[in-house]
């Protein structure tokens, strides 16, 4: 019988989903608590790290896509003997 995972089941991944937007919803603004100490002015906008943090993800996963992805692809049946 094949075990099955926590995620299998859609109605978790969307209670996982929501979860992570509350906790990201309720800790957004402690970044207006927070006292920083920043290198440079742009540090101290209000959710830069955020931005930040999506937008570096976005951009790994665009290059990982479009550059890395051809350089490794083979074809359907390059392991077929």
């Amino acid at each position: 019988m094949k075990n099955k995972h926590i995620f299998d089941d859609n109605r978790n991944v969307k209670r996982f989903v929501i979860g992570f937007i509350i906790v990201c919803a309720l800790i957004f603004p402690l970044d207006l608590a927070v006292r920083k100490h920043a290198h440079f002015q742009w540090e101290m906008w209000t959710g830069f790290y955020a931005v930040f943090g999506f937008a570096s993800n976005v951009i790994l996963v665009l290059i990982a896509k479009n550059v890395l992805r051809p350089l490794v692809k083979r074809e359907e049946k390059f392991y077929d003997d």
